[in-house]
C-alpha cells in the first residue's frame, strides 16, 4: 500500500502540466486510429477541392504551384511538431488556450479564446458547411448556380445534424468521423489513381516548362500560402482533445507524424492529377476543379465526385465540431466564458452546452454567407495566434525549464515557424491592404473590453443576471459542472 501511495504521489507531482482537478469527467476514449482520422478528416475537407485554383492564380504556373503545396505541408508538419511538444508538456484540452495561458498569462489566452470562439472556429465551420451544401445542391441545378437560400438551408441543416451527433456521444462522434474519413479517402484515391494512370499513358504535356510565365513576389507567395494553408488547416486539432486521448504521450505525436505527411502526399498527388487533364488556364476557368476532373476522366460515373466531395466536407465539419467544442468547454471551465459552457451532460458525458453554443455562432455566419471574407478573417487571425503560441514554446524553454517534456523539438523549429507566421500575417497587409484585416484586428482588441468587464472585475450584476439563466438551462439540458464527482 505504501509503495502504491508513493507511486501515486510521484505521478501527481509530475502532472504540473495538467493542473485541472482529477474529477474532470471527459472520458479517454480516443485512440491512435481515431486520432489519425480526426487529423486527416479535419484537414481534408473543402480546401483541396477549392484552393488549387486560388493557389495557382497567385503564382500562375504549375511548378511554383506544386512547390507551394509541398511547402504548406512541411510548414503544417513543423507547426504540429511544436504543438506536440506543447500538448505533451501541458496536457490540458483546448490547444492554444492553455499554452498561451501558461506562457503569457490570462489576457493573451482570453484574446485567443475570444477570437477563436467568435471568428476563427465558427467561420471555418461555416465555410466547410457552405462548401458541403454547394456540392450537394449542384447535381440538382446542372445548368445554373444553386439558389443561395437552398445552399444556406442545407448548410444550417448539416450543422444541426453534426451538433446532435457530437452532443449525444463521444464514441458516436468518433465513429462518424472514422466513417467519413474512410469515405473521403475513396474520392482522394480515385483522383490520385486516375492521375497516375494518365501519367503512365503519357499525359505529361502540361508539366513541360512548368515555371514559364510564373508570377513570383512577396505578396503573391504569401497569398498563395494563405489559400494552401487553408486546405491544411486542422493540423493542430488533436491538441483540442488531449484529455480524451488514450496514452497522449504516445498517440499525439504518432497521429501527427502519420497523419499530416499522408495528407501532404495526397494533396501534391491530387494537384498532379488535376494538371494531367487541365492546363493552367483551364483550371483557373473551372468553377469546381474536382467536378471538372470527374467530367473529363470518370464520365458517365462523374456523379461520384460531388457525392464523395460532400462526404469529405461533412467529415471535416464533424471533426471541427468535435474538437472546437472542447475549446469552449475549457474556456468556460477557466472562467473566461460563461460557466454554463463548461457543464457536462449527465447522461452522455459530453460538453453539450459548449457544442451547441459553437454551432449557433456558426449558423449566424452562414446568414451573410460571404466565404471569401470569412477566409480572410480566418487566415489572418489563425496565423497571428499560431505564431504567438509557438513563440510561447520558445519563451517557456527559458521560463518553464522544470516542466516535463516527453517530446522536445530542436529550438530552431519553433523559431522558424514563428518567423514564417510573422511573414504570413504582415505580407498580405503590406502587399494588398484590405479593410477585413483592420476589422479583424479591431475585433480581436475589442476582446480586452469584455475581459476587463466580465472576467477580470466580474461585476455582481452580471452574476445576478446569468445565475437564473444558468440554472434554467442546467435543468433543461440536464448538465452539471465538471467539478461534481457524481454525475448521476
Amino acid at each position: 500500500m505504501e509503495e502504491k501511495s508513493l507511486r501515486k504521489r510521484r505521478e501527481d507531482d509530475q502532472s504540473i502540466q495538467s493542473k485541472e482537478p482529477k474529477t474532470t469527467n471527459l472520458q479517454k476514449e480516443v485512440g491512435l486510429i481515431s486520432g489519425i482520422c480526426i487529423i486527416i478528416g479535419t484537414i481534408i475537407g473543402s480546401g483541396i477541392f477549392v484552393s488549387p485554383k486560388s493557389v495557382l492564380s497567385n503564382v500562375n504556373a504549375v511548378g511554383p504551384c506544386l512547390i507551394i503545396w509541398s511547402a504548406c505541408g512541411i510548414l503544417a508538419t513543423l507547426g504540429a511538431l511544436c504543438f506536440a511538444e506543447l500538448g505533451t508538456m501541458i496536457t490540458k484540452s483546448g490547444s492554444e488556450y492553455p499554452y498561451l495561458m501558461e506562457a503569457f498569462g490570462p489576457i493573451p489566452a482570453y484574446l485567443f479564446s475570444w477570437t477563436s470562439l467568435i471568428v476563427m472556429k465558427p467561420s471555418s465551420y461555416a465555410i466547410i458547411c457552405l462548401s458541403f451544401a454547394e456540392y450537394v445542391s449542384v447535381p440538382f441545378y446542372a445548368n445554373c448556380k444553386p439558389p443561395e437560400i437552398v445552399v444556406k438551408c442545407l448548410a444550417a441543416a448539416a450543422i444541426l445534424v453534426i451538433t446532435t451527433v457530437n452532443s449525444l456521444s463521444v464514441k458516436l462522434g468518433s465513429y462518424v468521423q472514422n466513417f467519413f474519413t474512410a469515405a473521403k479517402l475513396v474520392i482522394v484515391a480515385i483522383i490520385i489513381i486516375s492521375g497516375i494512370v494518365l501519367l503512365a499513358q503519357g499525359k505529361t504535356k502540361n508539366f513541360e516548362n512548368s515555371f514559364e510565365d510564373s508570377h513570383i513576389s512577396v505578396g503573391a507567395i504569401s497569398l498563395a500560402f494563405y489559400n494552401g494553408l487553408w486546405a491544411y488547416d486542422g493540423w493542430n486539432q488533436l491538441n483540442y482533445i488531449t484529455e480524451e486521448l488514450k496514452n497522449p504521450y504516445r498517440n499525439l505525436p504518432l497521429a501527427i507524424i502519420i497523419g499530416i505527411p499522408l495528407v501532404t502526399v495526397c494533396y501534391v498527388l491530387m494537384n498532379v492529377s488535376y494538371f494531367t487533364v487541365m492546363t493552367s488556364t483551364e483550371l483557373l476557368q473551372s468553377q469546381a476543379v474536382a467536378v471538372t476532373f470527374g467530367d473529363r476522366v470518370l464520365y458517365p460515373a462523374s456523379w461520384i465526385v460531388p457525392l464523395f466531395v460532400a462526404f469529405s466536407t461533412i467529415g471535416a465539419a464533424n471533426g471541427t465540431c468535435f474538437t472546437a467544442g472542447r475549446l469552449v468547454y475549457v474556456a468556460g471551465r477557466e472562467g473566461h466564458m460563461l460557466k454554463m459552457l463548461s457543464y457536462i451532460s449527465v447522461k452522455r458525458l459530453t460538453p453539450a452546452p459548449a457544442i451547441v453554443f459553437y454551432s449557433i455562432i456558426a449558423i449566424l455566419y452562414i446568414i451573410p454567407g460571404d466565404i471569401n471574407t470569412l477566409i480572410n478573417y480566418f487566415s489572418f487571425a489563425s496565423w497571428l495566434f499560431y505564431g504567438m503560441t509557438i513563440a510561447g514554446l520558445v519563451v517557456m524553454r527559458f521560463t518553464k525549464k522544470d516542466l516535463k517534456r516527453p517530446i522536445k523539438v530542436p529550438i530552431f523549429i519553433p523559431i522558424l515557424v514563428t518567423l514564417i507566421s510573422i511573414y504570413l500575417v504582415l505580407a498580405p497587409i503590406i502587399s494588398d491592404p484590405q479593410l477585413p484585416y483592420l476589422y479583424c484586428v479591431l475585433f480581436i482588441l475589442s476582446g480586452l473590453l469584455f475581459y476587463f468587464l466580465f472576467v477580470y472585475h466580474k461585476f455582481s450584476w452580471v452574476q445576478k443576471i446569468s445565475k437564473p439563466i444558468t440554472m434554467h438551462l442546467q435543468m433543461l439540458m440536464e448538465v452539471v459542472p465538471p467539478e461534481e464527482e457524481d454525475l448521476n
